[in-house]
């Protein structure tokens, strides 16, 4: 029988335990961490100047987060609190919004004993304890106004079943348990109250600049608004900047919210209107209603955007959005988007976007440009895609002729497309090399646009191309999605605000008409239906009658990827600068920018998938 003693080549250093020592060491552990749990349970909430950033989650209010981000750790720190507990709550991140294939932070009851945990869930649905938890609860400490869970979530775990954080919109969803429930895997997340919110968890770490003290305030607000009782609303409202007001500098903005309605106001932007009308009629109501004039189309100019979630906006010192004075119109239409799931009845609001600025104007005027795709049905998406990309063009030849030899500074963008856009990219290209990515989002909603401070300010000279990427879904669409101004047709817009102001206010593209028109005679060609090409049909009625097979995609797809573009290098007066812009060759990239390579933090190795215990009382 072989000896059980240890070999005495390579005597143990370990000291030598009984039985009863190991139990008793193992029993004050334990007791220790009961203690630690039940200190945390105790006291007030965090200081608020902690988290920086907060949100409410919930419509009813019944949840808020608050986070803020370490970007030497590349981690980020939430703070959730729940009103009114009953037996649990959910919270976590998925690409889309879905609560298929989420990423879940999880906190349930059984009705005696309570539980956290890290987990994920399914294709369809069903949780899961993630073998890798890193959603790490630091605190559960309960305050009058509810309880506070503190927990940090790496930007990147290199778990599969993880969601990684990264720049741009995050979708994160939230789940209530009103029933306690025996287990994780008892949950039904088909069966509880739940919802989403979409936020910009990734802030940039920039300094606030300091303010003049020749500043006054003006407030562009809703006249007492009644709320609909409807999920989605865009409210518009035209209001006046006095007579005789003169050239001003806007250097700061931020959000005015009626108290109570933090949860309903979505998001909103001020637009100035266009100064070649002496009047705009005083509009107030539903954006989309018939009975809006046609001519509030016409006020475009963005001054100012906030949705849930931003803070103030400040400009860079040296520089200040101007508005008043000779050449500027002096109407502006304040819109505000509603979201009212629960349909609320009866809720005024009052919320608006308060304005700072000086008559003692900064060395430089701010611009506004606007990249990607002209607003033109040459561009289209066929129905049924998953992924479709479509590319908008600010052509080196462009930038040669209207920027200045010190060039121009990007320190802010807001990017914009329709229902079908899911991702939107810009970036910035020097002689066939890209150099840097301007503003990205790859996890981007039509229903959450906001102007975002850019981590770095971007140089970009003459000679410099600014490359506009847009990727569409149309999954639920029957026919071709063309590009235009309505809702259901499609853009690929990135307004940048940089400094000093020049004459160029638009640099984009589309794909050249004659080309467009071989396209419709290839498709004829090789297909029984004929598309219509004469003079009088338009050509989304000739998009609109293609039989979309795969030929048919292919083609569309090659056709925008090589096909020369017609360039709109325009001025602020519409007009184009001097120049050859038509069947303009496609920029050549010869060297593509690497994709980020996640940093993993360090894990101990695998480990038990095991929940921790809360004593919530």
């Amino acid at each position: 029988v072989p000896s059980m003693q240890p070999s005495r080549s390579k005597p143990c250093p370990c000291p030598s335990f009984k039985l009863r020592e190991v139990a008793s060491m193992y029993f004050t552990m334990v007791a220790v961490f009961l203690v630690i749990l039940v200190v945390a349970l105790r006291g007030s909430a965090p200081s608020r100047s902690d988290f920086p950033y907060k949100v409410p989650l919930d419509p009813r209010g019944l949840l808020e987060l608050s986070w803020n981000v370490s970007y030497p750790k590349q981690v980020v720190h939430f703070q959730l609190l729940v009103r009114n507990l009953k037996f649990g709550v959910l919270f976590g991140m998925s690409d889309r919004g879905e609560f298929e294939n989420a990423d879940l932070a999880v906190l349930w009851s059984d009705g005696h004993s309570s539980y956290f945990g890290d987990v994920w869930s399914d294709a369809k649905g069903q949780l899961h304890m993630d073998s890798q938890q890193d959603y790490q609860l630091l605190e559960a400490r309960k305050a009058p106004e509810g309880l506070y869970l503190l927990f940090r979530r790496p930007f990147s775990t290199c778990d599969p079943k993880d969601y990684f954080i990264e720049d741009g919109t995050v979708h994160l969803i939230y789940g209530i348990l009103e029933k306690p429930v025996p287990s994780l895997q008892a949950i039904n997340i088909s069966a509880i109250h739940r919802g989403l919110q979409r936020v910009q968890l990734l802030k940039p770490n920039i300094t606030i600049p300091r303010l003049q003290s020749e500043m006054s305030t003006m407030e562009i607000t809703a006249p007492d608004v009644v709320i609909p009782s409807q999920e989605t609303t865009y409210w518009c409202y035209i209001s006046e900047l006095p007579d005789g007001f003169q050239k001003h500098h806007i250097i700061m903005y931020e959000p005015v919210i009626t108290a109570g309605n933090e949860a309903l106001v979505h998001h909103m932007e001020v637009f100035q209107c266009a100064p070649q009308f002496d009047s705009f009629p005083h509009y107030n109501g539903p954006c989309d209603s018939k009975m809006k004039e046609e001519r509030l189309n016409y006020c475009r100019h963005v001054l100012a955007a906030w949705a849930m979630g931003a803070q103030a906006f400040y400009y860079p010192e040296e520089a200040g959005v101007a508005f008043g004075g000779p050449g500027s119109s002096k109407f502006l239409r304040l819109e505000v988007h509603y979201h009212n799931p629960q349909l609320i009845e009866g809720r005024h609001d009052s919320s608006g976007i308060r304005l700072y600025y000086t008559a003692n104007l900064r060395r430089y005027d701010a611009g506004i440009m606007e990249l990607g795709l002209v607003y033109t049905p040459v561009m289209a998406i066929p129905p049924g895609e998953d992924t479709f990309i479509l590319t908008g063009y600010c052509t080196d030849k462009c930038t040669q002729l209207a920027l200045p030899a010190a060039g121009i500074r990007i320190f802010a963008s807001q990017l914009h497309t329709h229902l079908a856009g899911r991702k939107v990219v810009t970036v910035l290209s020097r002689d066939g090399r890209e150099l840097q990515v301007v503003n990205a989002d790859g996890h981007y909603s039509p229903h959450f646009q906001e102007i975002r401070m850019l981590k770095e300010i971007v140089a970009v000279f003459p000679g410099d191309e600014l490359i506009t990427t847009c990727t569409y879904n149309t999954q639920d669409r029957s026919q071709a999605t063309v590009g235009g101004f309505g809702i259901k047709e499609e853009m690929c817009v990135n307004y940048v605000h940089y400094y000093p102001q020049t004459q160029l206010e638009l640099c984009k593209s589309a794909v050249d008409p004659g080309y467009l028109h071989r396209y419709f005679n290839l498709v004829n060609s090789f297909n029984d239906e004929e598309v219509c090409m004469c003079p009088q049909v338009s050509v989304p009625q000739q998009f609109y009658s293609i039989s979309w097979n795969k030929l048919n995609r292919d083609v569309l797809k090659s056709l925008y990827g090589f096909a020369p573009i017609s360039m709109h290098c325009n001025k602020s007066s519409a007009v184009r600068f001097p120049g050859q812009w038509e069947k303009q060759l496609l920029p050549i990239i010869t060297e593509r920018l690497q994709e980020p390579v996640p940093h993993c933090p360090h894990t101990p190795g695998p480990h038990p998938a095991a929940p921790i215990p809360l004593n919530l009382g």
